[in-house]
């Protein structure tokens, strides 16, 4: 089987030898030193924009390597999200479906791990820790990216790998990563107020964005090719999860066997995957952290605030949601995304 770069062995990767993204980061840091920087939501963390998107240093550092040597396979199946849009619930969906003839539901690692663990990012284990162990493990065919689609390594494409995305009403996506944001343990410095923070997103300016060309760029990309992308709403599954998870599994190529469903496996993998379960599990509870890599910019809790639809009612004026929908509808009028609720 094809592997997914060319680092050097595990032995070497354990040792004191410099990694392959550690022998190619000045470069790009030499190359993110050219593009335009702005202020960004904190006061020590830039925006950097790069292929029309704005980044967080590390992130487009990730990125960039991810570009070069991230090699997909056939095989592999992309978690595709902007942040704080679903990821973490999709994470555990999909790893859930994947994995449930290998445990036993009480033994299942979701139980014991938070579901960033178990699905990597391309633009930061596979980056920055390439030793974990989903990294290492040849047989995950699971990864995660924030990259915009546009952006993607090139091998995702050459190499017809799956892709699921899943995006939500960008005014409970706002409010969910202003959140976030106050919960981050690096150092970055203060967050903006809400309402700065928030003409930062409508003008685009927010990590992974512009939100909304993010969306277009995948739903364009779901269009050319539905056979190979699966385009999601947070909102339409969370009404009724049984037919998408139904529906995700499929497409994975793990579909559910009439027999699982007369045995409610569908329900127990929607319910193990669950955001009231995974909240209430320890490992996601109080400030338990993964303890696998060595920086940590979120405590395990952080992922698990809500998930409810329509929070942003108790932050956003009526005239700042207006101002959304209006940058929405004009964004994706046309594209035929708006009337798409499957």
């Amino acid at each position: 089987m094809e592997s997914h770069t060319v680092t050097p062995s595990h032995h070497e990767v354990e040792t004191d030898q410099p990694t392959e993204f550690e022998k190619n980061q000045k470069r790009y840091q030499d190359l993110i030193a050219t593009f335009p920087h702005t202020t960004g939501w904190k006061a020590n963390a830039p925006m950097i924009e790069y292929g029309g998107y704005w980044f967080i240093q590390p992130h487009l550092e990730g990125c960039l390597y991810g570009q070069e040597f991230f090699q997909a396979r056939s095989t592999d199946i992309l978690i595709c999200s902007s942040p704080k849009t679903g990821t973490t619930w999709l994470k555990a969906l999909t790893f859930a479906i994947v994995t449930r003839s290998r445990f036993e539901d009480s033994s299942n690692p979701l139980l014991k791990r938070n579901p960033h663990e178990l699905v990597p990012y391309i633009e930061s284990e596979f980056a920055f820790f390439p030793q974990v162990d989903v990294i290492k493990d040849k047989g995950n065919t699971l990864f995660s990216t924030h990259t915009p689609h546009e952006l993607l390594p090139k091998s995702v494409a050459k190499s017809g790998c799956k892709m699921v995305y899943i995006w939500r009403d960008p005014k409970d996506m706002f409010i969910s990563m202003w959140n976030f944001f106050q919960k981050q343990r690096l150092d970055y410095g203060p967050l903006t107020t809400l309402e700065e923070s928030f003409d930062m997103f409508c003008q685009g300016v927010s990590v992974f964005g512009p939100y909304l060309d993010h969306v277009l760029g995948y739903w364009k990309a779901y269009q050319e090719n539905p056979n190979h992308v699966l385009f999601l709403k947070y909102e339409t599954m969370r009404a009724d999860p049984l037919p998408y998870v139904k529906r995700l599994a499929q497409f994975m190529g793990y579909g559910f066997t009439e027999e699982e469903e007369k045995k409610g496996v569908v329900e127990k993998v929607v319910n193990m995957s669950s955001f009231e379960t995974l909240k209430n599990l320890q490992v996601n509870r109080g400030e338990k952290i993964r303890e696998d890599i060595s920086r940590v910019q979120f405590s395990n809790s952080a992922y698990f605030r809500k998930g409810k639809v329509g929070d942003w009612h108790n932050y956003l004026t009526p005239e700042m949601a207006a101002r959304i929908d209006a940058l929405t509808h004009e964004k994706f009028k046309g594209s035929g995304l708006l009337e798409h609720d499957k």
